[in-house]
């Protein structure tokens, strides 16, 4: 399965645009293992699994795409015990897609067992103490091995609020280590994705994005948000990212989960997003909805509430259990983590699936006004909110 440094990826990965809408767009990503259709939300399996959730029941909300950790999987089981069992797909029980990031965010998440040069990242593995070279070469050599659709290289990441000179020269090595990862990729049934850095500089963006996008061949990422900046300098940077990116890659913003962040940047440009939002908030007993975002099912006012999460939505918690019976073992049982986690994994695939249907219908400006009134149902929409919309040429009068 080698391939020649100048081919073309497989004819089994491709991107095509179905409708635009302003700066929206609607398309279907072709991959080995299924067609996905974006905007589209990507739940995070870390180590292979859905802290909660079956492979079965992710099949049954028609969820086409996920994804799993490189690095943590490299150290458990490890990668050879993956490729010995046939591949993540096979171990994991998934006959879809799955993307696998780089390794590069643990950067950042285990800053304080990591040094950084332009071999690689030297990380003191936080299960054993074992130091572990992270290359770009290895980091592709681990997600050949796990097998996932899409790979993404390895970047290095800086804290997104860091300033001076390391964000050029994180940015340039990027850029090189794109390089040697594409140098290092064999294997034609897996695509890999550049990743844009250059922090909360506009000019570096765009800098980045010209010369990652001349080596993307399936799709692109915007790296290196959702790490605390102010949301007037995140959307910010999606929209200029998404500005300056050739039409036919489709555009993957790591790390966004928030069903408002969800909906602003799809309808900016953007096309593909992940995050453990869904299942990290539900160990905590919040459940997502439509109306006020949020339901924190452990406080008291939902003791003897006899209604369903949402009784709009078709999850099978939604279906069969109340607000009272989640209350009642929030906390206290891993089976109302098991329901919220379902419940929140759903209404987010749900939610891409309106945006998905409101682009292609040409109503996005219609579905936005509803999602805000109700997502933000009797308090004020945050002024970026507004700001953002006004950008895309959505004005809404009464926010």
């Amino acid at each position: 399965m080698s391939k020649n440094e100048n081919d073309d990826e497989s004819p089994m990965m491709s991107f095509k645009l179905l409708n635009i809408a302003g700066r929206a767009r609607r398309g279907q990503l072709q991959l080995p293992h299924s067609i996905v259709e974006t905007p589209v939300f990507m739940p995070v399996g870390t180590q292979g699994t859905m802290k909660g959730v079956l492979p079965e029941q992710l099949l049954e909300m028609d969820c086409r795409i996920l994804l799993c950790n490189t690095y943590h999987l490299g150290h458990r089981p490890g990668h050879n015990l993956v490729k010995k069992a046939g591949g993540i797909h096979k171990m994991m029980n998934w006959p879809r897609s799955i993307l696998t990031d780089s390794g590069g965010f643990q950067m950042v998440s285990l800053s304080k067992l990591m040094t950084v040069d332009e071999e690689g990242v030297n990380f003191e593995s936080p299960h054993t103490g074992e130091m572990m070279l992270l290359s770009p070469e290895q980091s592709i050599h681990i997600q050949q091995c796990l097998g996932a659709d899409i790979m993404m290289q390895l970047d290095h990441v800086i804290h997104v609020l860091t300033t001076g000179p390391i964000v050029r020269e994180a940015m340039g090595r990027s850029i090189r280590w794109l390089d040697r990862c594409n140098a290092a990729h064999t294997r034609d049934d897996q695509t890999l994705f550049p990743i844009v850095q250059g922090g909360l500089d506009m000019d570096m963006r765009k800098e980045c994005v010209e010369e990652m996008a001349k080596r993307a061949k399936v799709g692109i990422a915007i790296g290196g948000l959702s790490g605390g900046e102010e949301k007037s300098a995140f959307w910010r940077v999606v929209a200029t990212c998404c500005e300056a990116l050739p039409p036919h890659l489709p555009r993957y913003v790591m790390g966004v989960g928030h069903p408002i962040d969800l909906v602003i940047c799809s309808l900016l440009g953007a096309d593909m997003f992940d995050c453990v939002y869904p299942t990290r908030t539900a160990r905590f007993g919040t459940a997502l909805v439509r109306r006020g975002g949020e339901l924190r099912l452990n406080q008291n006012k939902y003791a003897n509430d006899f209604t369903p999460i949402d009784d709009k939505c078709t999850c099978e918690t939604c279906q069969n259990y109340t607000r009272a019976f989640i209350h009642a073992i929030s906390q206290k049982e891993t089976v109302a983590c098991h329901l919220i986690s379902m419940h929140n994994i759903k209404h987010q695939l749900d939610l891409m699936r309106d945006v998905q249907k409101a682009i292609a219908s040409g109503d996005a400006q219609e579905f936005l006004k509803t999602f805000l009134e109700e997502q933000y149902l009797g308090t004020s929409v945050p002024q970026w909110v507004i700001d953002a919309c006004d950008y895309m040429g959505y004005k809404f009068s009464h926010f």
